[in-house]
């Protein structure tokens, strides 16, 4: 295991003061303390117990407290909730609390960070523990005070007795460096949440001052004593496979060409020479693997008619076909939704070291736990010598590069016996990550001769997002193993929409389509943010407005009268209300200007949390170019840890949906991905952000349980957006992201 250097405290503005080389380093997460007091390694530090109290928190002897949890940083700001969680609990100040996360030797495997599960789970261990830790602080306390435990009272980690405050000890003077040496119970309530003072606040982000100012450590600026630097060199067409290699010469810094079956990578002494190499190196490759479609037209024709790999019912509630037959009003719509990248603003790096029969590595994913199983499985050895550091990554927001840099590092680090960092570049991160897959809905429906849904067949094909694991599991989860002729084992992911309207005949049900051809290639799919969340909504509330609109319906109440559970109806009603909503049907009456205004609204429950979000939206009848003005949010998670780390979630979640609603489509032809810059991949910028977004926040209160975040404001936006451009032009966009190309082609259809 390689050692690690000591944490320097050197900003990017003292390196372009002193215009040297920028050279950071990090210093060892700090380990769980041994019997004797002193700092040990566990003797299995891949196996965390999950029912010890040590596992999950120790306190210094100057009664500081560091908590370890199995989440990790996503850049939501769930470090300084967990802080104000355990705080909360102990009832020591924030400042006094650190959290320790991603490191598998020395915290508990959660699974990592996924399905905004942070709070639901991470937060709700961390709880558990600080309470536990602190009746048991009680317990001693009483003794050396000589005071029963309901006496005493705790104000910043130190414990007195409420008629003698100056009789009183610290956490630190009770168990300072010594472990707790108790299991895990149930039986230890947590603090009363009417005696909150810190969980619930606007606490601002712990992590916020250093990224500011440039000192925040990210994954890029990792390095390790004598480190390598590492280029993949990938197939120049889609399927294509490796003919021969020719090394160049004459490179100064190269060490060495790796290839095994269509992996190919170079290792060098410094980065730039890495990327030379990489781009002088003559690979000859076989012709592309032509069985994968050539254009977007090509895709949703084949997905069309593909053969279904599996199919999934939802709900199906009355006789829907028989309602169809019958009915004197019918509809029926077709919604397709492309393949994404999750072009996040920095490519992948990974840092690998293996060496003396085990692995030390350090990536910038979502789930270090998984990562360690699939680079045992990659490398052959055993689990317990693989030991992952995470650190914060440019986002990752699902599955996207990071896990892949991890298995091109630990191949190419095997190779020369030493660290080899590895950096994928921009055309690498947008052209080679993981897709979030394409989605063709067909819904057809009926209306009632009172206006009311009387049918509602809902009818999906999808590409599975779980084609590659979420979170690298087995080594051909690795893009490198695909390379090498390894497959992931892969899973079935079914996209239904999660609308819950009641329809007295009704029917969902999902196809999933065979797509392992495209392993190995830039289209291979897996989780991107909320897993087939906008796509499916995109389309079920996309076609509730058709409908409301055949209705001679106002949007709002057409859906409340279809919808029952109180949750739901709760977050529509807000979200209008906070929008100043005036009913009426759609679309709104044209009034000739060149620019056409129009609002619209969409909603969606996911996995407890529920959202209604109103876009309101100009479109340039000329230019066919769509600016959103105003979002306006409607949110309901329950009890909320930091409101303002909240409110920048949602709009983070509402500016990047929309950039997937209008601008973001993988392009590719038959040989190879065009899509491998900003230039090829557009994604909103600074302009075009909306003039305001308005955030309703509901049920946040201490008795509701708190529910995931990350993820749900995600899944209505491209819906609402749809149904503001039907409200200003009248012309309905059926096909995402709706580029000014699409918005010109509807506006000539509808006159």
């Amino acid at each position: 295991m390689t050692e690690q250097a000591e944490l320097h405290t050197f900003s990017r503005r003292d390196f372009l003061k002193a215009s040297g080389a920028l050279i950071v380093a990090f210093g060892v997460p700090p380990v769980l303390y041994g019997p004797d007091g002193e700092a040990a390694e566990s003797k299995e530090p891949w196996k965390i117990p999950m029912d010890q109290l040590d596992s999950w928190l120790s306190i210094d002897a100057d009664g500081t407290v560091q908590a370890a949890v199995g989440k990790v940083e996503t850049g939501m700001g769930i470090t300084t909730a967990f802080m104000q969680i355990v705080a909360e609990e102990l009832d020591v100040a924030l400042a006094r609390v650190t959290i320790r996360m991603g490191d598998t030797a020395t915290t508990p495997d959660q699974g990592g960070t996924g399905s905004s599960n942070g709070i639901m789970t991470g937060g709700k261990a961390l709880r558990d523990a600080a309470a536990q830790a602190r009746a048991f602080l009680l317990g001693l306390a009483s003794t050396r005070l000589g005071a029963p435990a309901e006496q005493l009272a705790v104000k910043d980690g130190v414990v007195s007795v409420n008629d003698a405050p100056d009789k009183n000890i610290s956490y630190g003077e009770l168990i300072g460096g010594q472990r707790f040496n108790v299991k895990l119970t149930d039986k230890v309530k947590t603090k009363d949440p009417a005696q909150y003072t810190i969980v619930g606040q606007p606490v601002p982000r712990e992590d916020i001052p250093s990224k500011v100012t440039g000192t925040y450590t990210y994954i890029v600026d990792v390095r390790v004593p004598r480190m390598l630097h590492g280029r993949v060199v990938r197939p120049p067409t889609m399927g294509a496979r490796l003919v021969s290699i020719e090394t160049p010469r004459k490179i100064p810094g190269l060490v060495k060409v790796v290839h095994q079956q269509n992996f190919v990578g170079v290792i060098a002494e410094q980065e730039w020479q890495a990327v030379r190499a990489a781009r002088e190196l003559k690979a000859t490759w076989s012709p592309a693997d032509t069985t994968l479609p050539r254009s977007q037209d090509e895709l949703y024709t084949a997905m069309r008619a593909m053969p279904i790999k599996a199919s999934k019912v939802g709900e199906n509630v009355g006789d829907v076909d028989a309602a169809l037959t019958g009915a004197g009003r019918t509809f029926e719509a077709e919604y397709e939704y492309p393949f994404q990248s999750h072009a996040c603003m920095g490519p992948a790096c990974a840092v690998a070291d293996v060496s003396t029969g085990g692995a030390t590595i350090w990536f910038g994913g979502q789930k270090p736990y998984r990562v360690r199983h699939a680079v045992a499985d990659l490398l052959g050895i055993p689990v317990e010598k693989v030991r992952v550091y995470w650190y914060p990554g440019p986002g990752s927001y699902g599955t996207n590069d990071a896990d892949d840099a991890v298995g091109d590092a630990v191949l190419l680090s095997r190779a020369v016996g030493r660290p080899v960092r590895v950096q994928w570049m921009r055309a690498d991160g947008t052209a080679w990550d993981p897709k979030g897959p394409p989605h063709v809905i067909r819904l057809r429906g009926a209306l009632d001769d009172k206006g009311n849904v009387s049918a509602w067949n809902f009818e999906s094909r999808c590409f599975s997002g779980t084609l590659r694991a979420a979170g690298a599991l087995k080594a051909g989860d690795f893009l490198a193993g695909q390379l090498m002729g390894l497959a992931p084992p892969g899973a079935d992911e079914f996209g239904l929409a999660a609308e819950t309207y009641v329809i007295p005949n009704k029917r969902k049900v999902s196809h999933v389509l065979p797509w392992t051809q495209s392993l190995g290639t830039g289209l291979r799919t897996a989780h991107l943010r909320d897993p087939n969340g906008p796509q499916t909504v995109f389309a079920s509330e996309s076609f509730m407005d058709e409908l409301a609109a055949a209705a001679g319906a106002d949007a709002v109440e057409f859906r409340l009268r279809h919808l029952r559970d109180p949750r739901d109806i709760a977050v529509i009603k807000a979200a209008a209300e906070r929008a100043g909503w005036k009913p009426r049907p759609s679309p709104n009456k044209p009034n000739g200007a060149p620019i056409a205004t129009g609002r619209g609204i969409a909603y969606a429950p996911r996995n407890g949390s529920y959202v209604a979000t109103v876009a309101e939206v100009e479109v340039n009848r000329e230019s066919g170019e769509v600016r959103v003005t105003r979002f306006t949010v409607a949110h309901d998670c329950g009890f909320v840890i930091n409101p303002d780390g909240l409110n920048g979630t949602i709009e983070a979640n509402l500016i990047q949906s929309m950039s997937r609603a209008l601008y973001e489509e993988v392009k590719f032809d038959g040989s190879a991905i065009q899509s491998v810059d900003w230039n090829t991949y557009p994604i909103v910028d600074m302009m075009q952000v909306p003039d305001a977004i308005d955030i309703v926040l509901l049920n946040n209160a201490p008795d509701m349980p708190a529910k995931g975040a990350g993820e749900p404001a995600t899944r209505p936006t491209t819906a609402a957006i749809a149904n503001a451009i039907f409200d200003a032009t009248g012309a309905r966009l059926r096909r995402a992201p709706f580029t000014p190309e699409r918005v010109k082609a509807a506006l000539r259809q509808r006159a």
